[in-house]
This record gives C-alpha cells, structure tokens and sequence, in this order.
C-alpha cells in the first residue's frame, strides 16, 4: 500500500518559457532607427530588437496572464500593460523599471474609459471609470479606436455596436454566405470603419452616424474567415490576413487594388504597424512574430515555442543540443532551448508541403524517439481519422556531423498493418535497438543491417494470446524488455527473444511502464484504467505495492531513482514523487494546475545543483518540466536556484560607477593581472599613479550595446577622450622650451671647458644635436604600458 504523506515546502511553479506571444498583437516602439517590438507572453511583457530579432529582456511583475499592451501617448519610451490581476502597470521598457501600478476594482464586465490619476506614489488605485457601455453579457471577440469618441466600436458575433449606434446583419444573405463577424478596424482620418466577416469578405461601412443611413462596400479575397485587420497610420492602405497565411495590403478607395505576401508560417491571428508606417508585424497560429518592411519584404522572425493544436509527440531531450523537442508547425520537429527560451529550427519529417484550409486531411508527426547517445531519431507519422483510409511510415534518421543535423535513412511503409502506439530505444550504448507496437497484436524489433548503409530492418516480431498491445519499455541496462498486453505485462529477453515471464495483477488495462533505475532498478512502475499505481518486484515477480490513485502522466528521472506521477483529480492535477523502493513520497505538491497533464520530462542539469535543503534533492541532478492541456510549459524553482541566481548576479558588482558588462569584465580581469605584475615586478614606492579612466568610457561601458550610436561617431568620441587639450600641450611646450634654453647654456659652458682642457677642437668626441635630444627626451616621457596590454592579450 502507497502511503501519501503531504509535506510542505516551498516551491514555486513558474512559466519556464515557451508562452504564447499571439495572444495579442505586438506593438512597434516609434524610434525609427532602433525600433523595439514588445509583446504579450504569459505574465511577461518581452522586448525584442527588430534588427537582430534578439530577445533583450523581459517586462516581470504580473502575477496572471498579461492582457494587453499600449505605449503611453504621452512618452514613447513608456508602455502600459494590463493583466488578469487587475492591475495596469507602466513601465519603462529600455531599462525594464516599472514606473507604476494602477490597480482596478471592477467586478462586472462592461466597457470603461478608466483615468489613471497622476501621483507621485509608484501603486495607486484608479477608482474614476466612466463607463462606455453596459450592456455587454459576453467576452467581445474585438474592439477598435478611430479618431474621436464617435467611432469607439466593437463587436460580439452578428451585431456590431458604435458608441452612439448599433446594427447588425442577418446570419447568412440571399446566397448562403456567413456574414458572422470576426475582425474590426477603424480608419485613422475619415470616418470608415472596416469589418471582416467568416465567408472572407471585408465590409468599409460608412455614415454610419445616421441611425438607419448607413452604406457599406464589399471586398472579397479571402477564402476562408478573415482573422484580422489593420489600417495603416496615414490610412492609405488596408491589411487583412487569415488563414491562408498571405498578407493583403489593400489600397483604401481603389477599389479592389491590392498587394500580396504568401507563405508566411501559420495562420495570420493578428496585424499591427509601427507609428511611422515603415513596419508591419502579423502574429501567426505557430506563436511566431514575422518583422515585414513596408515594401513587403520580410525582414525578421521572432519564433517562440511552436504551439498547435495539441502535442502527439512526448516532451524529448536532444542528448546532443540538450534541446526541448516535440511537435513543431505542421510536418516537422522543433527543436527549442530551455535555457535560452529561444527556438533553435524545425526538423522536416514529413517533406511535404502543407496546405493551410481547414479541415484537408494531412500527414502529422505523431510518435517520435531518440537513441541514448542521440546518434538515431526515430518518426511515425500518419494521415487518416479512420483505420480503413489509415497511411503512416516508420522514418529512422542518422545524424549528421558534417551538417549537424539529421538526415533520413531509412523509411519503412508498411511497419505493421495497423496504427502504431508506442516505441521506444534500448538503453545500451553498444547495440541500438528500436521497439514498435502497433494495434495489429504485435510488437517488432528493429536493428541496423550489416551493410554499409546501415539500414534499419525488423530482427524479430513478439506477440501475447493476440491481445493488443498498449505500452512498452527497456530496462536501465537494455537487458529486460517490457511489453503490455492489455491486462498483462511480458518480460522478454532482447538476446534471445524469450519470453521470460509474465505480471497479470492487479486487474485493469495497462497504460504506462516504466522500470526502476540505478539501486531501483529491481522495481517495474505501472499506471491501470483502474486507477492504480503498481510496482512489481522483478526479482520475486510479485507485486510489492499498489495505490488507488489516477495518474494521467508516470515521468522516470534518467540520473536519480526519483519518478514523478501526476494525478487528475477533483478536477486539479497533483504532482508527487518517489522512489520506487519506498512507499512514502519525497515530494508532493497540490494543485500545480487545473488541467489534465499527459506530457512531462526531466532535464540533467549542466551543473547539479548545490548545498539545497533534503527537500531539493530531488530536483539536484534533473529539473522537472510538464505541459499543459493549454499549452503552458511550467516547471519547478526552488529558493536554492533563486538565491544562486542572485549570488551570481551580485558577484558581478565590482564597481559602482561603471556597469559590468563582458567587456569591463575582460578589462577589470586583465587590469588585475597586469596590476599584480606590476606589483611584483615594482616597489609600491616606485609605482607611477595610474590615470583615471576617461568619462567616455565609462559611458561607452555603461549604455546597452543596442541603443548606441553609430560606429563612426563612438570613434571620434573616443579618440577626442585620448588627446591631450591645447592648453596643456602649450604649458608642455614652453616648460620644455625654458629646459632646452637653460641647457644649452649649460652646454656651452661645459663645452669650452672641455676645450681648454683638451687643447684642442679636433678631440672633442661628437654629440647629439639638439633636436635629436629634444626627441630622445620627449619618447621618454610617452607611457608605451598599453603596448603591455595588447601584448598580453595576444592568444
């Protein structure tokens, strides 16, 4: 019996990356020369450069999903920006300081106009709020602003409302078309307001003033519903998009003139355009931000964690890159970085071009695998909802060195006769094997040939009293293999295919097996639709526990004996883990979310964590990461990870007039080493003072690389800071003139001395000049210690 014992302790669980960024539409920032794109991701607002296409940092203080971003009109170096916590907050987006939080008490859904007061306190309640309209029972699906009060507009599914009048148009025309609403925009200057409709028509609706006088025209284009539209700023030009993937630059009052930009990803959700109309920006189903110029060329992709309809693949770890990989945009693999919250690239399984309409039955990549050294990558991929129109190939892919990527090897068409459920690779690092069960009672073993090209083939074909298949699973050291028959789990022997025993108990159809690692891995874990966990002792083949519990997910930790299980009940999902060995949890944690969890993985950490608390040591060689049915990657932070983060942050404080950045890092390190030298080289008494450093390099050192001026003028500033002023090159001159003057006579005395000593003019030996000495004494006077440094710094 498995005995849940609750502890608490502090976790927090926490976005790890990978939000959606097309929640909203992204906003343009209005310096035109280093233009910044902000956009909506989960409870972050992220700024990215639309030069580089770099994420530069993130706008962190909402505790909920951030609803809405704005600049303020009033500075363009501010941005509003609203959540579900009920607060608006302004901040600062190039330094990332937030300025203030405004918070808002309003527990009915209505339209409002709300007054943020002007205070010197950074958190003040907004509590004067004129509202625009009442009547509003249901979340409408947009709203627009035109110029003044008078086209304030927004729109629920067939009627569309002004701030001073409402219409509507009937469910369907004369001719079957869907006149539902689905995207509005109002034209900048004149009195236009554009409405897009399910059937691919936009509608420009004017004098709509008049009760009852109002007139519209039709456009037509799009094939399917149109998801958004957007008028320029100088409302000479109209751009639609939707599913179709093509933006539409429509020219306004030319008719049926217009401009087209195909295959931009996935499908066109939302359109914004920088305040001077030299940008567009258009949001996609993919959770990608595409950059286009005004003169329809692209110019940048921000590419956030592939986000579809749902994920058919396991959450993966690339053993090579470390990266997070699962599904991608349609027929491919993505590849993403954890610790970079950055897409890497998109791997082709299906090679095939998709087309984007609604409901087309395509080829999708559902079963995915890799081999423990990475060196193989196996794909299932399937087209068809039912068995008799059922199409799907088993690909194997070898990785490449030369491109660093994987190329197909082998592709096999008729793998079983019906659809694949699970497959997985031995452990071993010495053979790989590949296990495929499939629908058709069967499960098949496949290795690589011994020919050159080493291509994959079946090497054996297993199967239990002709029930089906439903999981399976190697042991640590590949010397077991797992497979569940229904109710019934086999133990076979991968050397000899024998068949070595079998589990039956207790009752239920098995969903997920796992084995127990390193000191577990005596243990084999199960999950039944009977809503129990089991855990079977291989050495005495009986079952050592059981525990009445529903786990939707049974996640092993590759380095450690720890295994995660989620639980879905009272419609919140629990998470607890354990060892195998023990019935008694190492951690539990209620309610991390309110959705089923299906997909999880742990991920070793290029550093185990150290001196964490008992409580941590769970998550010290492997950090737990789980998605959600809405798509949200979280994981685990525990205080240890914090306090490290900001340890590591405040090591990086040498000096407070100056901002450490990897540059002033090199130089205060060789600075060190070079006055350590010098040190030792040197009495201190000895020692010359060292200037100080000139306030353009301080100033260089201390501005974000991004915002800087060019090249060009940073140069001049910076040798201008190297040269010595005219006044003191003059005070230099005539000290070294009153030195030469006295000198020379000095000199001359000197000189007839040596004469009537020596009797003669001929044996007095030869002399510098004067102006060789003037030279010699002004070289020896020039600091040459930066030759030691760039000498230094020589690999």
């Amino acid at each position: 019996m498995l005995y849940i014992y609750i502890y608490i302790y502090i976790y927090n669980i926490v976005r790890c990356g990978g939000s959606k960024v097309n929640l909203r539409p992204p906003i343009i920032s209005t310096d035109s020369r280093y233009p910044f794109l902000l956009c909506a991701s989960g409870d972050l607002v992220k700024v990215y450069s639309t030069r580089t296409e770099e994420w530069l940092h993130s706008l962190q203080g909402h505790t909920n999903q951030v609803t809405g971003i704005a600049l303020n009109p009033a500075n363009h170096l501010q941005v509003y920006s609203c959540s579900v916590d009920g607060t608006v907050k302004l901040w600062d987006f190039i330094d990332g300081i937030l300025i203030k939080v405004q918070l808002k008490n309003s527990q009915c859904f209505q339209l409002v106009a709300v007054h943020l007061p002007k205070s010197a306190e950074q958190e003040v309640e907004a509590k004067e709020m004129s509202v625009v309209s009442s009547h509003i029972s249901s979340n409408p699906s947009c709203t627009a602003f035109g110029r003044g009060v008078r086209a304030h507009s927004y729109f629920f599914k067939y009627p569309l409302f002004f701030s001073l009048c409402s219409f509507s148009l009937k469910a369907t025309d004369k001719k079957g078309a869907k006149n539902a609403f689905t995207c509005i925009a109002c034209h900048p200057t004149d009195d236009c307001i554009a409405t897009g409709h399910e059937d691919g028509k936009i509608r420009l609706w004017r004098n709509f003033i008049h009760k009852k006088e109002y007139t519209y025209s039709t456009q037509h284009w799009h094939h399917n519903a149109v998801n958004t539209l957007c008028f320029t700023p100088e409302g000479t030009h109209l751009l639609s998009g939707g599913i179709e993937s093509v933006l539409v630059q429509w020219q306004y009052g030319a008719g049926n003139r217009k401009e087209f930009l195909p295959r931009l990803g996935g499908s066109i959700l939302h359109i914004s355009v920088s305040s001077d109309g030299q940008l567009f920006c258009t949001s996609h189903s993919d959770n990608k931000i595409t950059v286009i110029e005004s003169s329809f060329k692209v110019c940048g992709v921000i590419q956030g964690l592939v986000k579809g309809d749902g994920v058919l693949t396991d959450l993966m770890i690339d053993p090579r890159s470390k990266a997070l990989v699962l599904n991608g945009k349609p027929g491919h693999l993505q590849f993403y970085s954890l610790l970079r919250d950055k897409h890497l690239y998109n791997l082709d399984i299906v090679q095939q071009e998709y087309i984007y309409e609604a409901g087309l039955d395509q080829f999708e990549v559902v079963k995915a695998a890799f081999d423990i050294k990475g060196s193989w990558l196996a794909t299932v991929e399937e087209r068809g909802q039912k068995s008799s129109d059922l199409e799907f190939f088993l690909k194997l892919w070898a990785f490449d060195e030369r491109t660093q990527s994987f190329v197909l090897n082998t592709t096999i068409t008729a793998a079983h006769t019906d659809r694949i459920i699970s497959m997985c690779f031995s452990s071993s690092k010495e053979t790989t094997m590949l296990v495929t069960i499939a629908e058709d009672g069967q499960f098949k073993a496949w290795c690589q040939g011994a020919d050159d090209q080493n291509f994959w083939s079946c090497d054996f074909v297993g199967s239990y009293h002709n029930l089906k298949p439903t999981n399976c699973s190697f042991s640590a050291d590949s010397s077991l293999l797992a497979v569940s028959f229904q109710e019934v789990i086999t133990i076979w022997s991968p050397e000899t295919w024998e068949m070595l025993t079998t589990l039956c108990q207790p009752p239920g159809v098995i969903r997920d097996l796992c084995f127990g690692r390193l000191s577990c891995s005596k243990y084999l874990l199960g999950t039944t639709t009977r809503n129990l966990l089991c855990c079977w002792n291989l050495l005495t083949c009986a079952l050592e526990w059981s525990s009445s519990v529903e786990v939707s997910k049974l996640q092993p930790d590759p380095l450690s004996e720890n295994v995660a299980a989620f639980s879905y009940q009272s419609k919140h999902t629990d998470v607890f883990v354990f060892k195998p060995s023990e019935p008694r949890p190492l951690f539990t944690n209620k309610n991390v979310c309110s959705e089923k969890v299906h997909r999880a993985v742990f991920v070793p950490r290029e550093e185990p964590l150290n001196n964490c608390d008992e409580s941590s040591q769970w998550l010290n060689r492997s950090q737990l990461y789980f998605l959600t049915q809405n798509m949200d990657l979280l994981t685990f932070s525990t205080a240890t990870e914090e306090d490290r983060i900001l340890s590591s942050s405040k090591q990086l404080v040498i000096d407070d007039s100056v901002a450490v950045t990897p540059f002033y890092l090199l130089l205060g390190k060789h600075g060190q080493q070079q006055q350590k030298l010098n040190t030792q080289s040197h009495p201190a008494a000895d020692k010359p003072q060292q200037p100080q450093g000139s306030v353009t390099i301080k100033e260089l050192l201390h501005t974000p690389a991004h915002v800087l001026p060019a090249a060009s003028v940073l140069c001049s500033m910076f040798v201008n800071s190297l040269l010595i002023s005219n006044t003191g090159v003059q005070e230099e001159m005539d000290s070294e003139k009153e030195e030469e003057d006295s000198e020379e006579e000095m000199e001359a005395c000197d000189s007839q001395q040596e004469l009537r000593v020596q009797g003669s003019v001929d044996e007095v030996t030869l002399k510098l000049s004067k102006a060789q000495e003037r030279e010699l004494k002004r070289v020896r006077k020039t600091d040459f210690s930066w030759m030691a440094g760039l000498i230094d710094s020589k690999p």
